[in-house]
């Protein structure tokens, strides 16, 4: 079974708590996607291999740890995911970040691959597949079969907001991928909203509401 890492960090609390209040304006609400991100990605990498390297300090030679093993692929789901890139970027520069675009169907209500760009080594990196919102679970988890079904085997799921029954669909579609939120709420609501939440994140990223 796949694990969930909640992340109680008192800067992270905070900031996702300003996000949450409805009065907050949507530059601001970008902002603080983007910093709660970055603080996020800190924790999100902290298993990452490390590699004795030799270097030449000003002083001395001196042997250090260096990031080893499979590199970083960002993996944004459109569009809300777009606003957790640059916060993980300015962290890890040299990721290399895909697209997926869904959409529900509106007769079997399943959602539909209407776009993926990925790196093309996609599949010899830790993908960090990103979307602040987990709801239902819907989305994410065919964005993870998407993945998969590329050849994709080492992926991460990073959300701002989880509902319980988000969290169980990722657990039971996809028990090999680890997830990592800000904050486990509630639970949802009958139009399958996160309560409390925050409302629908891409309209107040975007300003689109």
């Amino acid at each position: 079974m796949s694990k969930v890492y909640v992340f109680d960090h008192p800067l992270i609390q905070h900031k996702l708590s300003i996000m949450r209040q409805k009065e907050t304006g949507t530059k601001q609400f970008r902002e603080l996607l983007d910093e709660i991100a970055m603080l996020m990605v800190y924790e999100v990498s902290r298993d990452l291999p490390v590699e004795p390297v030799e270097i030449e300090t000003p002083i001395q030679k001196t042997t250090v740890n260096m990031l080893a093993g499979k590199p970083i692929g960002i993996i944004p789901i459109l569009r809300a995911g777009l606003g957790m890139v640059d916060g993980i970027t300015n962290l890890i520069p040299n990721a290399k970040i895909g697209h997926i675009g869904l959409y529900r169907d509106p007769e079997t209500l399943q959602p539909v691959e209407y776009y993926c760009k990925l790196p093309e080594d996609a599949t010899e990196r830790e993908l960090f597949v990103l979307d602040p919102m987990l709801a239902t679970g819907g989305s994410a988890s065919a964005a993870i079969g998407f993945l998969k079904a590329r050849g994709c085997t080492h992926i991460r799921l990073v959300n701002l907001i989880a509902a319980p029954e988000g969290v169980e669909r990722i657990q039971k579609d996809h028990p090999d991928v680890n997830i990592y939120v800000a904050a486990m709420d509630e639970r949802l609501n009958d139009h399958g909203y996160i309560i409390p939440g925050l409302g629908d994140a891409g309209d107040r990223l975007f300003g689109t509401k």
